[in-house]
């Protein structure tokens, strides 16, 4: 029996003494998969999504511009290069784009739309409308004609009427073919008769730069019901012509006019500041207390950029560097003493039109002739592929391009903090100018549709009622000018903001 457990005892012993001297082989070290580092297709894709990120309105609603979305670098990548273009990248970042957001655009060139901005453009000198007159009959109707440019020097005239264009009349079959040869080059214009039927003659005109003078017509009309009447057709907010603007109510203000009319009815907008001059021009009681005009709101991002602007004594003037030449501004023409204003509308009448609308309601009787205005209570500035500057500054921009974007970055609000006209200002005294198609009358003609039913309530006289069940106007204006209903501030003006004394 002890012969047997002694034996068991070596046996494990041995066996024990195996296992420590057992070989095992070594666990492989594992390896993991090295990082393949995305690189970027498209440095401007780059720059569409840093500056829409920053300073697009809407930013918090799209999911795309999540401040978190360039946490993961190669992610953000895959991202930006999912897109073949700056552009399309930018169209899939609007808010609900072509519904709530039908403002914003890319920019391909930013000289040419600095250009644009300031009325100059390239294109036949003329606005036309495509208007159908009766069940089978259409026509372009020319509302109004640029000085100095291919149109006016072919004789062309507010009021003409086209029937066709390059050998072809429209019909109600072929109107959608025959009207883009608007868009060619050079092209032959068909004039018709008064019955908007009849050929009367052709003019071929060929497009150029031309450049619409802001201050299309300043007139006073000297005894309407024993009153002098100032009469301005604006039709844009351009700061180029800021002087001429001004000078247009020094004649009002030497003429001592006591009704005013602003034609706003082909004004989409423009200058934010240049809104503010006008608005100073017309209430001049609103610079003695630096009384609210607008107010503007940017997004959680940007709560600084967002400013009250008051009504100013002056106009602003810069050096050839874009630097604001402080105690250099210009008096600005007030005038004093109207509890009432005129304006003119059409669904054109947008953005910083609706602007001088909303921020004198506060203060004076405004009242608006014509049609429904446009809608729109929301601005933009344009970004330029300028990190170092937030986007904003157009002299450090990336000179391998010269693309830019025109997003919506703020809202526009008066003194009450009214800004919910989305739908439009409703007209007042209702009145539609393509009801006279075959009798367009030249701007300050007192018989012309429009500034007639204003003369007419000054006058105390009612307007007649109208017909034109049978005028239907299919395309408000072909030039397609993507600045049209706009409301922006200028690079200049954003610079050097802080040092304007309001």
């Amino acid at each position: 029996m002890k012969k047997i457990t002694l034996l068991s005892l070596l046996f494990i012993v041995f066996l024990s003494c195996s296992k420590d001297n057992e070989v095992v082989p070594e666990k492989e070290e594992e390896t993991e998969e090295p990082v393949v580092e995305v690189t970027l297709n498209n440095e401007v894709n780059n720059f569409v999504w840093k500056a829409m990120n920053s300073w697009y309105n809407w930013q918090e609603d799209v999911p795309n511009l999540a401040d978190s979305k360039d946490d993961n670098t190669n992610n953000y990548y895959n991202y930006l290069n999912s897109y073949n273009t700056p552009k399309s990248l930018f169209e899939n970042l609007l808010y609900q784009y072509g519904e709530i957001d039908k403002f914003s655009w890319f920019i391909e060139d930013y000289v040419e739309q600095e250009k644009a901005f300031q009325g100059t453009s390239t294109d036949f000198g003329f606005r036309p409308v495509l208007v159908r007159i009766s069940e089978t009959n259409i026509i372009l109707l020319v509302t109004k004609v640029s000085e100095n440019s291919p149109a006016s020097e072919k004789g062309l005239k507010r009021g003409d009427i086209i029937i066709g264009i390059d050998g072809q009349k429209f019909t109600t079959t072929n109107v959608n073919t025959v009207v883009k040869n608007y868009s060619n080059e050079t092209a032959e214009f068909i004039l018709g008769e008064s019955d908007g039927v009849t050929e009367k003659g052709r003019i071929s005109l060929t497009r150029r730069e031309v450049s619409d003078n802001a201050i299309h017509l300043s007139k006073v009309f000297n005894d309407i019901d024993g009153k002098k009447v100032g009469y301005l057709v604006y039709n844009g907010f351009r700061s180029s012509y800021d002087k001429e603007l001004n000078n247009a109510f020094a004649n009002f203000k030497s003429e001592g006019i006591q009704e005013l009319i602003l034609d706003f009815r082909y004004n989409g907008g423009g200058s934010v500041l240049t809104c503010g001059y006008l608005a100073s021009m017309i209430y001049g009681e609103g610079t003695a207390n630096q009384e609210v005009f607008a107010k503007t709101i940017f997004n959680k991002k940007h709560p600084n950029s967002g400013f009250t602007l008051p009504f100013l004594n002056g106009i602003f003037q810069y050096d050839s560097n874009g630097e604001y030449l402080q105690g250099q501004d210009i008096p600005i023409n007030r005038l004093n003493g109207l509890s009432k204003i005129y304006v003119i509308t059409s669904n054109n009448t947008a953005s910083a039109s609706e602007m001088i609308i909303n921020g004198l309601r506060p203060y004076i009787n405004v009242v608006t002739v014509g049609e429904t205005t446009y809608g729109k209570n929301v601005g933009s500035n344009t970004l330029y592929d300028s990190p170092s500057s937030d986007y904003t500054d157009r002299n450090t921009a990336n000179t391998s391009h010269k693309m830019a974007m025109q997003p919506i970055t703020f809202q526009i609000y008066n003194k009450l903090n009214q800004s919910e006209y989305v739908n439009g200002f409703t007209a007042d005294i209702e009145v539609n100018e393509f009801s006279s198609w075959n009798n367009f009358l030249a701007f300050g003609d007192e018989n012309e549709i429009l500034l007639k039913a204003v003369l007419d309530n000054i006058k105390g006289v009612a307007s007649k009622p109208q017909d034109f069940s049978n005028i239907q106007v299919l395309e408000e204006n072909l030039q397609k000018n993507r600045f049209e209903k706009e409301m922006y501030f200028e690079s200049d003006f954003l610079k050097n903001r802080e040092n304007f004394n309001f």
